[in-house]
């Protein structure tokens, strides 16, 4: 198959596939040991991560709710019930770190808020992502192995939406970083060298969902392989 005019194989992709997957866990790593280095530099306002992320939604006029959860950087804003869950160990940390994943999520808040196009895109693609990720490549297989090619379109379809999640997802998550830093700048929760502190923070949890759209691409070509190599065998 040729991509952008250069010839791939098929054990190319296979072997992008394990580098980036390689490169994954590398990079779930990284967010470990930057969260753990940065969970110890005080952020310059003295206030836990809670506290500041209930101010930035009081002072952006909205009525989502913050709680703790459960598990290790298990951080997220969850639209459907309005509430903003923090991980156990940032949601009492007063740290630079903390107040930076914080921020982050009251960011999502705001782009919720604000009709955001990229997160209104991905709330749509989001249930035919889901069902292209647990039954797109079965779908494929099965339709592949039966030639059932009408099923093995469909599921590379499905499995392509999935991509495309991913990929809408990058935006998304860029653009609540920003506003997360703007929100920190604004209530003087940061200074100067913490901001860069805080920025460390966020760009490594950011190559995270570069790799997963990677991930997601060199799938999606390897599946669309099968499927044109099948319809040529045929």
């Amino acid at each position: 198959m040729r991509i952008l005019g250069v010839y791939v194989s098929y054990e190319t992709l296979m072997l992008a596939l394990i580098v980036v997957f390689i490169l994954s866990l590398i990079a779930q790593g990284k967010v470990r040991r930057v969260f753990n280095r940065y969970n110890t530099v005080p952020a310059a306002r003295n206030i836990p991560a809670h506290e500041a992320a209930r101010e930035m939604l009081l002072d952006n006029g909205s009525g989502v709710t913050v709680q703790p959860v459960q598990g290790t950087l298990t951080d997220h804003y969850d639209p459907r019930n309005g509430t903003v869950g923090l991980s156990t160990e940032v949601y009492d940390s007063t740290s630079v770190a903390a107040l930076a994943i914080a921020a982050h999520e009251i960011g999502h808040v705001l782009q919720y808020q604000e009709n955001y196009a990229p997160i209104k895109w991905r709330t749509v693609i989001l249930p035919t992502a889901n069902l292209g990720a647990t039954m797109g490549p079965y779908m494929i297989l099965i339709g592949l192995f039966m030639g059932i090619r009408p099923l093995a379109v469909v599921g590379l379809a499905l499995y392509g939406a999935m991509f495309l999640f991913q990929l809408v997802t990058l935006p998304v998550e860029f653009n609540a970083s920003a506003r997360g830093l703007e929100l920190l700048d604004r209530g003087g929760y940061i200074d100067y060298s913490s901001r860069v502190d805080a920025q460390k923070v966020l760009r490594a949890a950011a190559w995270t969902y570069v790799l997963a759209a990677l991930g997601s691409l060199l799938s999606f070509l390897r599946f669309f392989m099968l499927v044109n190599g099948n319809r040529r065998r045929n």
